[in-house]
């Protein structure tokens, strides 16, 4: 038999999900659990945390219960689970009872090695009577931060998985989710009763995306100069509101590209429907609010698009960490608009609690920063999960070499007279009204705005009124922010976000000291050539492209005929490294990262046909 190795791990790696090696924190984590010891384990999304339990399920003799909140994601898990060999099932209210039926005769009969249950099914009266009969080994909680009241997907069902361990005292249990603050994790390791459990907390970094931020200004050009950049390839586009996504969506149908609208206004059935296409590659692009995201089990995303400004970081990390779950190179676009920002923090201001208030606040401001920062990006996302990004030597870096800052830095400017005139147009509302005011309304003054505030507060009498009329609103927040993190100027959080001016601000208006700023966001794409070079930083491989294409082709045709998602036969990661290699047997198709013994013996022959074709 092919594929044995003298670890076992390794073995059944490369037998059923066709690896020969694991990605980080992976084998730790298998080897603790294994121990019969509890864990706790933080992975990105994309970071392989599905597989920290169902490869050790296949060294176990007894069922491992996997616990998900994501009833359309068990299925496609499940159908990629048996394509690679391992016998699994799941229980939910999409079954007919004739299925529910032959999936319990088949766990009495020790079928089956992993069992994937919803919270609620799990709780049903005589459930755990039931599981007690079937040789119980192992629990994985999915999506484990669901257990938090301070996680940002609380779901209430999730707390009476106490009762868990209560019942099974002896088997070990392991938590995973791709995002917990310290809080967080707390919570989850007190509701699963899990005191003694080791954390494993992976790096943040996810290499193979790119970063970019534009500004917003044709909004559906720049949307379709990104998808010229990924010709039939699938992608996402997260818009604040579900009205914008259902405009979004239809402009693309109108111009020929096959993309729907996801949001909560839709019903259940037209959600999964849709979720399903986009799967099986029947739509290229999925313009959708944030309702859509934590059950796509999609590994071939290439691109994200934000059309809107995201309300804060995490939630901007978590839904660019949908492209590139294979590890290819795959690319995240911002199109900023400080017309967005006006409204969140519009929004923000009707929160009623005011600790609530100030929270999504600062989430808010720091958004802003990174839309608007000049610094590597990959460097800003990593620190403020509280990580330092690291360069291929090991060491700190302050570049990553592959977003847009980093490849195409804006160079700076004497802005001497722009930080002169905000920081003294700062300074004169606070003597004339006793009281300071917001970024944006210093910015009113500067252009000669004429709304209500300004004249009610008699600020168009300030020597200072229009004297920034040859730049617009949008510019003078831009050097505004940059004044901020040069630490001349700040908001303060806890009286409305006024602009304050510091120590340092009050020295170089004093002194008239030459301050540089860099210059705006660009409006421009990437050239050609930077394109080329950014994909090879990310770790892309020269392939034969002509080979590639009739490789995907023949394996749409499999995964129509078995009607399953096309990434389930191969992925295009395997299918890259096959077109790289062009193998002429199976002996050298079997070294090939993807591919194990089940699909080497199910899709072997058929590869090598379309090679010599």
């Amino acid at each position: 038999m092919l594929f044995r190795t003298k670890d076992p791990l390794t073995t059944k790696l490369k037998e059923h999900f066709g690896f020969s090696t694991f990605r980080p924190l992976q084998r730790e984590i298998m080897e603790e659990t294994l121990a019969g010891k509890d864990a706790l384990a933080l992975l990105p999304t994309g970071g392989g945390k599905s597989l920290c339990y169902q490869l050790p399920a296949l060294m176990r003799e007894g069922l491992t219960l996997v616990i998900s909140p994501l009833i359309a994601l068990m299925k496609d898990q499940v159908d990629a689970l048996v394509e690679n060999g391992v016998s699994a099932a799941y229980l939910n209210s999409s079954l007919s009872e004739n299925s529910s039926k032959e999936t319990w005769r088949r766990l009495y009969r020790g079928e089956i090695k992993i069992l994937y249950l919803s919270p609620e099914r799990l709780l049903l009266q005589g459930m755990f009577d039931t599981l007690a009969t079937l040789s119980l080994e192992f629990v994985a909680v999915d999506e484990a931060h669901c257990i938090s009241s301070w996680g940002h997907d609380f779901r209430p069902e999730y707390r009476a998985l106490r009762a868990l361990r209560e019942r099974f005292p002896a088997v070990p249990i392991l938590a995973l989710t791709a995002s917990a603050t310290e809080r967080v994790r707390g919570d989850i390791i007190e509701m699963l009763g899990m005191q003694a459990a080791r954390h494993f907390v992976a790096s943040f970094n996810r290499p193979n995306l790119s970063y970019r931020v534009i500004p917003r200004v044709t909004p559906m050009k720049q949307i379709l100069e990104v998808l010229a950049d990924h010709k039939d390839e699938t992608g996402i586009i997260y818009c604040l509101s579900r009205a914008k996504t259902e405009a979004v969506a239809a402009d693309l149908s109108k111009r020929g590209i096959k993309a729907e609208a996801y949001h909560a206004g839709l019903t259940s059935q037209q959600r999964d429907q849709r979720q399903e296409l986009f799967t099986r590659d029947e739509i290229q692009v999925m313009v959708a609010t944030i309702a859509f995201g934590m059950g796509v089990d999609k590994p071939d995303v290439r691109f994200v698009i934000h059309h809107d400004l995201p309300k804060n970081i995490e939630s901007y990390y978590q839904e660019t960490g949908r492209a590139g779950r294979d590890g290819l190179p795959s690319e995240c676009v911002l199109l900023y608009s400080s017309a967005d920002a006006a409204k969140l923090r519009n929004f923000i201001d009707q929160l009623t609690d005011p600790v609530e208030r100030a929270v999504a606040s600062k989430q808010l401001t720091t958004m802003l920063n990174f839309a608007e920062g000049s610094e590597c990006r990959r460097v800003a996302l990593l620190r403020y999960f509280g990580e330092t990004y690291q360069g291929t030597d090991g060491a700190a870096a302050e570049t990553c070499g592959s977003c847009d800052n980093c490849l195409t830095p804006r160079t700076e400017i004497d802005a001497t007279e722009i930080a002169q005139k905000f920081l003294s147009c700062v300074l004169r509302v606070q003597k004339l009204s006793g009281f300071s005011v917001g970024l944006a309304h210093i910015a009113d003054i500067l252009t000669g705005a004429g709304n209500e505030k300004i004249k009610r507060w008699q600020h168009d009498t300030l020597s200072t009124y229009g004297a920034g009329r040859g730049m617009s609103k949008v510019q003078w927040l831009y050097y505004a922010r940059e004044l901020v993190s040069k630490g001349f100027l700040r908001v303060n959080q806890e009286r409305f976000n006024v602009a304050e001016i510091t120590p340092a601000g009050l020295e170089i208006l004093k002194t008239r000291e030459t301050v540089r700023l860099r210059e705006p966001l660009l409006t421009s794409g990437l050239s050609a050539e930077t394109r080329s070079a950014q994909r090879k930083k990310l770790g892309a491989i020269e392939f034969d492209t002509d080979i590639f294409e009739k490789l995907r082709v023949w394996r749409v045709g499999v995964a129509r005929e078995k009607g399953i998602p096309a990434y389930m036969i191969f992925s295009d990661a395997t299918l890259q490294a096959i077109a790289s290699r062009n193998p002429s047997s199976l002996r050298s198709l079997e070294g090939i990262n993807g591919i194990g013994e089940k699909k080497l013996s199910l899709y072997g022959e058929q590869v090598l046909d379309v090679l010599n074709a």
